[in-house]
């Protein structure tokens, strides 16, 4: 019993942290439970152990009487004379009640009680270790799946993923070594203390860049904001007040090497970096480029914007399933309308009004026959050199007012 339980302290004090004064307290509260059954309701029963020696002792303070009525709580005084010759009638005597053998049903109780108070003291140590470490990125194995939930193997402690803070397009393997973004450590969680781990929090990409990018550590350059939608796409508008520092190049690195060691440790993800502005159209034409803004008009107030493109970048502007819209809006901080542009539509109407108007006239025919020829490129009385009557007539599919045309034209 002596060099098991040295042996438990020790395992428990370099494996797993616990000081070792804890788990004499708890061992001694766990055996003072489990002494009771063998030892009886004896008068201020306590457990002593040498954590050194691994000895355990068990004392009751019993009074000096002349006769014992009760021997869970008295004791003669000619026998607490032979513990302690001064001892007068009515003293209090420490009496060693240690069983030679506490039994077989009061040894398990005391080891169950004691593993509960150890795995107690496990995870409340747990908490005074990370409740200054919510923010860090940590490394940990993969151990195991406790239903959607993935637990994560810290060396000392465990931490758990949730499914909502997993990757949706990362597979998890038992054995798997990865990093992990630190978002909370709960006091009172569902199972004691947690460690709630994360790989999709934007701030786990935050972190990352601050490891990478030296300028962002040292503080030359900062991340102004960053919106993510885990495994697809990041963005990260970066600011630098040393005008001497480009931002965006310190974050890409020489040939790219920065943001490529960033993009492999998130599995392929799209990393955006985009320079920031106070100007918040300056901003949001950064944040759209290569994406060619006609016309933005911004109301600060409302924290929204109203833009438009050309109708080929619109598809691009509003991306798969409004993912670049969306990304954007966030990283901006404002309500963004992307709309196509219609002043362009708009002249090339009026442009084919114009010219349907003049051959209306020249050649006496109605608005749909004259839009028609416009559409068909003879708009201008100078394109119809060279054209027949059949050619008239395949345009206007009227065979009839082709041959008036035409007649026209001869006259």
């Amino acid at each position: 019993m002596i060099s098991e339980l040295k042996a438990l302290f020790e395992y428990y004090e370099k494996e797993k942290g616990i000081d070792r004064h804890k788990m004499v307290e708890a061992l001694s509260q766990a055996l003072l439970a489990a002494s009771k059954k063998s030892i009886g309701p004896a008068r201020e029963l306590r457990i002593e152990i040498d954590p050194d020696k691994g000895t355990i002792k068990a004392w009751a303070k019993l009074i000096a009487v002349e006769k014992v009525e009760n021997p869970w709580e008295q004791l003669a005084l000619k026998t607490a004379r032979k513990l302690k010759p001064t001892a007068e009638l009515g003293d209090e005597i420490d009496v060693e009640v240690t069983p030679q053998n506490m039994g077989r049903i009061a040894a398990q109780t005391a080891k169950q009680t004691m593993l509960q108070r150890l795995r107690q003291a496990e995870k409340e140590n747990l908490y005074d270790e990370f409740k200054d470490r919510t923010g860090d990125v940590v490394s940990g194995v993969i151990r195991r799946f406790d239903k959607s939930d993935v637990v994560v193997d810290l060396g000392k402690f465990e931490g758990v993923m949730t499914s909502k803070e997993r990757v949706s397009t990362e597979d998890y393997t038992v054995g798997d070594r990865m990093r992990f973004y630190v978002k909370a450590v709960e006091k009172d969680g569902a199972r004691g203390p947690e460690i709630v781990l994360s790989r999709a929090h934007p701030n786990f990409v935050r972190r990352l860049f601050e490891f990478e990018v030296s300028e962002i550590s040292d503080r030359t350059v900062d991340i102004v904001s960053i919106s993510r939608e885990a495994g697809y796409r990041t963005k990260v508008a970066v600011h630098s007040a040393d005008d001497k520092v480009d931002p965006v190049g310190a974050c890409v690195g020489l040939r790219g090497a920065r943001v490529k060691n960033i993009v492999r440790e998130l599995n392929n993800e799209k990393v955006d970096i985009i320079r920031w502005s106070s100007d918040p159209a300056e901003f949001i034409r950064e944040a759209l480029k290569p994406i060619k803004i006609l016309s933005i008009k911004v109301d600060a107030d409302k924290k929204a914007a109203h833009l438009t493109v050309s109708e080929e970048d619109l598809s691009k502007a509003i991306g798969r399933r409004g993912q670049n819209a969306r990304l954007t809006s966030r990283l901006v901080n404002m309500d963004l309308v992307i709309e196509k542009d219609e002043t362009a539509a708009e002249v090339f109407a009026a442009q084919i009004g114009g010219a349907a108007s003049g051959l209306m006239k020249a050649f006496d025919i109605d608005a749909a026959t004259a839009e028609k020829l416009v559409k068909g490129g003879l708009g201008d009385l100078r394109s119809y050199d060279g054209v027949g009557e059949e050619d008239i007539a395949e345009i206007v599919e009227d065979a009839a007012a082709a041959a008036r045309i035409f007649a026209k034209l001869q006259s």
